[in-house]
């Protein structure tokens, strides 16, 4: 490769490498939220996939293993969206390609 070539792929890496910082700082300041049970118990939850808060309807709480079962599908619900959002938004960075250890 001549030496024009090689400038060309590291800008390009460089610009990729950017895009990938930029995209990893909006997914940080995103928040999702999750829900079960018809928004009997809703969560949300932060780009960084930290719960930020639970909301419960009263009327859960009157059935403890229902309740349970209720906030893992919510957190679960929350999780599966913040993965999608990320997934989504590299994609559109990396062009479709599958690099290791990115979303």
């Amino acid at each position: 490769m001549n030496r024009n070539m090689i400038r060309q792929a590291q800008r390009q890496a460089q610009k990729l490498q950017d895009d990938m910082q930029k995209v990893q700082e909006e997914l940080e300041s995103l928040t999702v939220e999750g829900s079960a049970g018809g928004g009997v118990v809703k969560i949300v939850m932060s780009g960084k996939q930290t719960v930020e808060s639970v909301t419960i309807e009263p009327e859960a709480a009157e059935e403890l293993g229902m309740l349970q079962d209720l906030i893992a599908a919510a957190v679960n619900d929350a999780f599966n969206k913040t993965q999608e959002i990320a997934s989504q938004k590299m994609n559109s960075v990396t062009g479709g390609l599958n690099i290791p250890g990115l979303t």
